[in-house]
């Protein structure tokens, strides 16, 4: 790629489980912290949430742990359509993506990326002063990518 992804930008591991309750519990005992708040992120179709080329509303139980540089995120789908739960539908719990921070660079990244051949129309995010691309690669890098312009 001309302009590639770089390593200092690696913000995010992201695992996608069945039970955010038992999961937050399992990591804060593991990690020697608090148990994360779990609170509800309601993505709304057209709005702020398209998955595959549509626009999808569903809502996602959230949890975060954060480390010095990077974040680990779980997250519970609801029943709807999402990248979360295509994801848990077809593998059950997992990582779903590793998330990077790419800056004034995330259109010609998420541009190249598609050009090497993977669907970057996956799943698009708009957030307050952000945005998230899923772009679709677990079938050759083993997990998807997220890539952000700024956190």
């Amino acid at each position: 790629m001309d302009t590639p992804i770089k390593k200092q930008g690696f913000i995010q591991i992201n695992i996608v489980v069945n039970d955010i309750e038992k999961a937050a519990e399992k990591w804060a005992e593991i990690l020697g912290v608090e148990k994360p708040e779990i609170w509800i992120n309601h993505l709304t179709g057209g709005e702020n949430y398209n998955y595959r080329g549509e626009p999808v509303t569903c809502d996602l139980k959230c949890a975060n742990i954060y480390f010095d540089n990077f974040v680990l995120e779980l997250h519970e789908p609801d029943e709807n359509p999402s990248s979360f739960r295509e994801f848990l539908d077809k593998h059950g719990n997992g990582v779903h993506h590793i998330g990077f921070e790419v800056g004034d660079a995330r259109d010609e990244v998420i541009r190249e990326l598609g050009e090497a051949g993977f669907d970057t129309g996956r799943t698009l995010g708009i957030y307050p002063g952000s945005s998230w691309t899923i772009v679709d690669s677990e079938d050759v890098l083993g997990v998807n990518l997220n890539i952000k312009p700024v956190r």
